[in-house]
């Protein structure tokens, strides 16, 4: 089993992301952080909604990107409010982020 442990953050872009891909709108944006360019780290977009991804299409994005959570990891939820400098009335942000190792074969 594979002794690297990486960390998995989930958050949602209020107003829509550039990279990988644009989107027009809200969206759930899941990257594994790790050593290297931010640019270059796994990255999951689902597509635009603001509905918090299931427990399942979480573990599906980290399987397609190569990962599954660490042994007794579990999801940790942070709240927070946006900066007083965004476009749009500040609004409450909530970041999860949970442990994850390589998979052992790789991305699916």
């Amino acid at each position: 089993m594979s002794k690297q442990i990486f960390g998995a953050q989930l958050s949602l872009r209020c107003c829509g992301t550039t990279k990988p891909v644009k989107t027009a709108g809200p969206c759930w944006q899941m990257y594994v952080a790790m050593s290297g360019l931010v640019s270059e780290w796994p990255t999951f977009t689902w597509p635009t909604s603001t509905a918090i991804p299931s427990v399942h299409a979480r573990q599906a994005a980290l399987a397609y990107l190569g990962f599954t959570l660490a042994e007794d990891a579990a999801w940790e939820w942070t709240e927070s409010t946006g900066p007083e400098y965004h476009p749009h009335p500040m609004r409450v942000l909530l970041l999860g982020s949970v442990k994850v190792r390589p998979l052992e074969s790789g991305a699916a």
